[in-house]
């Protein structure tokens, strides 16, 4: 068996803008083992001999759309098709395993939504038809850019390309850049310029109708063939949350 790690460490980046910036307090052993005997009111002679305490850590800061995560129905609207959207932790474990299907994108220039028609040519050119279940996977390269371009370059998925993929039977996608959209302040900028709000966000607003996920931040898809493996993609279980950070893999039998 083979595991490609599809997913961004994390760690502080001070390249990172600041509301991204995810803060790790890491504990030394010896400080630790002070604690510890503070706590249970041992003396020193009572702990093992050469034993220096447990190393612990703890992050700060950090929020459930930072990093490599994947975004529960309830980030989109409260209600789907009349019942209360799902929350990370009501997701279906089934969703997050699957067959997946790289599709490649690299070639669209920042600013430039992907189209519907965009992922059916690449698709036909690799002969893959997609499945109910499959996993999709969008690669565009832009998990290259580093500080504000990681933010405020980059292509995105369109309103109808996404909802083609949920027609699909697609439940599960993902992306290796930002964010699933058109950049942020570009969707602000065009919606200033043509003074019109459906500019912004239109591929997370196919959530308000349709039952889907989307995973932002990948990397290392050029790891990977058009198709040929499984997809996990299990984030962490936070009760009553929009998002998580999840540890994405791609698995070769």
């Amino acid at each position: 068996m083979k595991i490609v790690d599809l997913s961004k460490t994390i760690r502080y980046d001070k390249q990172d803008p600041w509301f991204m910036r995810i803060k790790i307090k890491h504990k030394p052993h010896r400080k630790s083992l002070f604690l510890i005997r503070y706590f249970l009111g041992l003396k020193k002679k009572y702990f093992p001999k050469n034993w220096q305490g447990w190393a612990d850590d703890k992050i700060v800061g950090m929020g459930v759309h930072a990093t490599t995560h994947i975004d529960a129905p309830w980030h989109y609207h409260p209600v789907i098709a009349g019942q209360k959207a799902k929350t990370i932790d009501q997701v279906p474990l089934e969703w997050l395993y699957g067959n997946g299907v790289v599709i490649d994108m690299t070639h669209k220039p920042d600013f430039e939504a992907i189209t519907a028609a965009d992922l059916q040519n690449d698709l036909n050119k690799n002969n893959i038809e997609l499945q109910p279940g499959d996993i999709v996977l969008i690669k565009t390269g832009r998990d290259k850019y580093k500080g504000k371009d990681y933010i405020d370059k980059g292509t995105g998925m369109s309103a109808e390309a996404t909802l083609w993929l949920i027609e699909q039977g697609i439940k599960v996608m993902g992306i290796d850049q930002w964010g699933w959209d058109l950049p942020l302040r570009y969707q602000v900028q065009q919606v200033k310029k043509y003074n019109n709000p459906d500019f912004f966000w239109e591929a997370h607003r196919i959530g308000q109708t349709h039952e889907y996920l989307h995973i932002e931040q990948l990397t290392n898809l050029d790891a990977l063939p058009p198709t040929g493996f499984k997809v996990a993609v299990f984030p962490l279980k936070i009760e009553g949350a929009s998002a998580a950070p999840a540890r994405v893999v791609a698995i070769f039998d």
